[in-house]
Order: structure tokens, then C-alpha cells, then sequence
């Protein structure tokens, strides 16, 4: 059997239960000849390394000494795998997958030299017929520099009743399941670990389509995410961290004749 193509990186950060819950079925549905399920373990102090040593013995650890956050953490894991991976994909760790998901993700970029980036369809854990907020079946920015889905109405999400099954070049794909070129995402710089949370992931496919390559969704690759574990949405610190990085994200992106107008 050759060796893989794809690395799909799971963070943890003390997630004991999520790993427990969702894990299982990234091992069973993630093809073997096509990808590398590896967990990214950020200094966690509860069992999570533990558990995963026992039960999930296929899994690839990789330790780090302590907690770097989401973007560094994955900036980190990224350039470790760099040399034997040529894709890899950005999967939350309370992400469920049926089928076989990963194959239409990786066929994408292999099959399209100008797509770089690209996500599967995003589903509710809890209610699956419904799309999933985060990210739902692919993002737009609109000429006010607000990020929107299709699938999702500011914070009401539509049924998946098949009106977004077309692949489809967006502005940005959803950080909970994203797949991306390595290569491409280390020369873009990787997540900017400034944003803390919130909208990294917008801001790495702007700066993707920057360097003249596309982002898309690939809705016949369908997952399901629980969503919601790092901040409430009633949390004030939410709300902070959304309107600053939108802020920074369009400092950092739009030209400089556009930049003041729109901000």
C-alpha cells in the first residue's frame, strides 16, 4: 500500500469526551490508502493522551509542550508533517464523518491546480438536517466585508434539502473540516495566531485567493459538527473577538484604496 496523501489533523486541547464521542468515526470512515488521522495534542492535562494511546492505537500523536492556541497549534502540527503530506486537513475535534468523506476533498485538489482550499458540507451533529453555522455549504464575504454562508441566514440555518449540492468556487471555507494544500497554506503564512479565535480561517483563504488560487466546497463530501465548544454565543468575549478580527481581517486584506471606505 502506498503511503497516504492527506494528513487530517485533529487539535485537542483537554477533549477527553469530544475525543471519545467523535473520534471513532473520523478512524472508520477516513480511508487508510488516502489519509492519516493524526492528533495534535496541545499540553492537555487531562486523560485525552492517555485514552488515546489506549484505545485509538492507529492514531498518530503528536505532543506538544503546552497550549498554543487553535492557529498556532495547527501552524505548528503543519510544518511538522509538511515533508510527507501534500494536503492536509484542518478537522475540529467535534467533528463527526460518515461514509467515505475524505476521498471528494482530496479529488478536488488533486483534480483542479487552481483550487487550493476547499470544504465539505457542514451539517448539524444535533439536528442533521439542518446545516451547521460554522460554515455550512461554503462562505462569501459581502461588499461590506461581512462573512456569510450558503445555508445559513445571520444566525438561522436552513434545512439541507439538497439546494446547495453543486461544487461551487467561494470566498472561504469553514476552519471545523478544512482541507487544504500544504504547501500552499505554509506559503500563505498559516493561520494568523494574533486573531485568537474567530475568523482565522476566513482570512487564510483571502489571503489564498491573494496569491491568485481558488477556495471552494465540495458538498458531496458531507460532515457533522456538534459546534459551539469555545465560546457561547452570549459570551461578550464572542462578540469582541468577531468584531475586532473582522476588522483586522479587512485592514490586512483589502486594498489600500478600498481599505478606509469600507472599514
Amino acid at each position: 500500500m502506498s503511503n497516504p496523501s492527506t494528513a487530517v489533523i485533529i487539535l485537542n486541547w483537554n477533549g477527553e469526551k469530544l475525543l471519545q464521542e467523535f473520534l471513532p468515526s473520523v478512524i472508520a470512515h477516513t480511508p487508510r490508502e488516502k489519509g492519516r488521522v493524526i492528533v495534535a495534542d496541545n499540553g492537555s492535562t487531562d486523560n485525552s493522551v492517555a485514552w488515546l494511546r489506549e484505545s485509538c492505537p492507529e492514531v498518530e500523536l503528536m505532543l506538544f509542550p503546552r497550549n498554543y492556541g487553535f492557529a498556532e497549534g495547527y501552524n505548528r502540527a503543519i510544518s511538522a508533517v509538511k515533508d510527507r503530506y501534500e494536503y492536509v486537513v484542518l478537522l475540529n475535534s467535534d467533528v463527526a464523518v460518515k461514509n467515505d468523506w475524505l476521498t471528494p476533498l482530496v479529488d478536488c485538489l488533486a483534480d483542479n491546480p487552481d483550487i487550493a482550499a476547499c470544504q465539505p458540507k457542514l451539517l448539524s451533529y444535533r439536528e442533521p438536517h439542518l446545516f451547521e453555522y460554522a460554515g455550512a455549504s461554503g462562505g462569501f464575504i459581502d461588499r461590506h466585508g461581512y462573512p456569510f454562508c450558503r445555508g445559513r441566514i445571520f444566525a438561522t440555518c436552513e434545512s439541507d434539502n439538497g439546494q446547495y449540492d453543486t461544487p461551487l468556487t467561494v470566498d472561504w471555507a469553514s476552519g471545523a473540516a478544512l482541507a487544504v494544500k500544504t504547501e500552499v497554506y505554509l506559503k500563505a503564512g498559516g493561520l494568523d495566531s494574533g486573531f485568537f479565535a474567530h475568523m482565522e480561517e476566513i482570512d487564510l483563504c483571502w489571503r489564498i485567493r491573494r496569491m491568485g488560487l481558488k477556495v471552494a466546497v465540495v458538498p458531496q463530501s458531507r460532515v457533522y459538527h456538534l459546534g459551539g465548544g469555545s465560546l457561547p454565543p452570549s459570551d461578550p468575549r464572542k462578540t469582541y473577538l468577531n468584531y475586532r478580527n473582522n476588522l483586522l481581517m479587512l485592514h490586512k486584506n483589502l486594498p489600500a484604496g478600498v481599505r478606509d471606505r469600507v472599514i
